[in-house]
């Protein structure tokens, strides 16, 4: 089943002001995308927009593994090594994630098994003998959760490493070739994940937190259908 594309917003939900209260919902929402896709901005908006009762996390965590997993990215790991760290981190991120659930809250999580999907699989490709893909996938979804919503949030590859270029420096995944590989395996991840919701990320920030808004509250039901 292909991801679900989001159509403009309504005139009621242009008209709706920032920070107006909303009626408490409860889930598990997920933002993904490459980098430079707007996710970590987004996800902050989003959750502050939503209020009370919303718990913001991410992944990495900052948990030990998730530390180790930080520390990994600057040196050279084996790419087994590599995934397999990403795993332990989001089979403890997850068993919070459950805790928060159970508690009635609405958990946003910048980053969950999509992103070990899709740029795990870019990484491995030449290392694995098989589907890559298929593998991470189906050994992911074994100690994840499925989200209720997964936001995959699209810009071509040459803005994402553009909206980057000033942080200093890129880190091993932040090449041109790699990030058109990683966004192939999210279209593909689209394909076959029905809570994925694509939305255009390569508009101004303030429009594309109106329609992860709209997609929230519509598949959550909070009320208000826009």
């Amino acid at each position: 089943m292909r991801g679900t594309r989001v159509s403009p917003p309504s005139l009621e939900c242009l008209l709706m002001l920032p920070g107006h209260p909303e009626t408490a919902m409860k889930g598990f929402v997920v933002i993904e995308g490459i980098d430079g896709c707007g996710k970590s901005s987004v996800a902050k908006r989003v959750a502050a927009r939503l209020g009370r009762g919303v718990v913001l996390t991410r992944e990495p965590t900052d948990s030990w593994i998730g530390r180790a997993v930080s520390r990994g990215d600057a040196s050279e790991l084996s790419p087994f090594a590599d995934a397999l760290l990403f795993m332990a981190d989001r089979a403890l991120h997850t068993e919070d994630i459950k805790r928060h659930l159970a508690d009635g809250k609405l958990v946003i999580s910048d980053r969950y098994y999509h992103s070990t999907v899709a740029y795990q699989a870019a990484n491995l490709r030449k290392e694995f003998k098989g589907d890559v893909f298929s593998w991470l996938l189906e050994a992911n979804r074994r100690i994840s959760l499925e989200p209720d919503i997964t936001v995959l949030l699209t810009v071509p590859p040459e803005v994402g490493l553009r909206r980057i270029s000033g942080r200093g420096g890129y880190s091993r995944f932040e090449r041109l070739s790699f990030l058109r590989e990683v966004a192939r395996n999210y279209r593909r991840l689209a394909r076959v994940d029905r809570s994925v919701v694509e939305v255009d990320a390569d508009r101004p920030l303030d429009e594309v937190v109106e329609d992860v808004l709209r997609v929230v509250r519509v598949r959550l039901g909070s009320g208000r259908r826009c």
